[in-house]
């Protein structure tokens, strides 16, 4: 009786989950008369054809589509290499002032991003990189919680004598990182770049501040720009079909990397 309680109140939680995305689908195929309509609509309409007709004479939906894969996937990549050799080198090597300096790293991790804004924005500008793609990808790629991150699970999951074996058999230390740590990270890649991809392609902050160039425009700000005047209103349907064309990659890349972002949330927190 336990577990049909336990399974029951599961599936409904999921359900109560699903039903945001399931009902923002359905407003993606109705008019802005139909989506305000009481009761509201709950099954798909046919207006699909005109909103997005509609979207695309309002907006360069497949440009910013372009630009938001492009500044994630890059950023991801980099998040990925550098927080994986930053997480290695403090969870397999001892140097002088190590634990100090890890510590000092674990600190920022509790100040707000926010907090730290307008040094951003300046340091940006200093750099000449306003309306380029770099100040959104480069200044992050070393993160203090993907350090963190990356050594945990190095430390949890990486044996010790495996680097030693490797180091008397002659590798150096680019190939011990790249030929043996690597293939063993995927579980904590997995889990880190979900988590850094989706951050990145939601990130309306950074993007706001620094593109001013419509070419340019990440999805977070298209949408913004299809929200329209205050007074004037929006195009509910093509709002609603823009929404469901932005979360449609986030839901492939989580559920086709789902086992391996599970089982590295798990491994950092079991000590063998």
């Amino acid at each position: 009786m336990k577990k049909i309680l336990l399974y029951a109140s599961l599936v409904l939680v999921g359900v109560a989950m699903l039903v945001p995305f399931y009902w923002m689908f359905v407003l993606a195929t109705r008019s802005t008369s139909e989506i305000f309509r009481f009761p509201p609509p709950f099954w798909f309409g046919d207006n699909l054809a005109s909103n997005f007709a509609n979207m695309l004479r309002t907006v360069n939906v497949f440009g910013s589509y372009l630009n938001s894969v492009i500044i994630s996937t890059a950023y991801t990549f980099l998040v990925l290499l550098f927080c994986s050799m930053g997480g290695y080198a403090f969870a397999m090597y001892r140097f002088p002032g190590r634990d100090k300096l890890f510590g000092i790293l674990l600190v920022t991790m509790m100040i707000p991003f926010m907090a730290g804004i307008v040094p951003w924005f300046i340091m940006m500008a200093k750099f000449k990189l306003i309306n380029s793609y770099f100040a959104l990808i480069v200044p992050g790629c070393a993160n203090a919680f993907g350090i963190f991150w990356m050594r945990q699970y190095c430390q949890n999951n990486v044996p010790g004598s495996l680097i030693d074996a490797a180091k008397i058999d002659g590798c150096s230390e680019w190939l011990i990182f790249f030929r043996i740590i690597v293939p063993i990270l995927p579980p904590a890649f997995a889990a880190l770049g979900i988590m850094s991809f989706i951050g990145s392609w939601n990130d309306f902050m950074q993007p706001l501040l620094i593109l001013r160039n419509s070419r340019l425009f990440t999805l977070p700000l298209l949408l913004r720009y299809l929200q329209g005047d205050p007074m004037r209103g929006a195009d509910q349907g093509v709002l609603m079909l823009a929404n469901t064309l932005a979360v449609l990659p986030l839901l492939i890349a989580f559920f086709a990397a789902s086992k391996y972002f599970l089982s590295g949330l798990t491994a950092g927190a079991i000590k063998e």
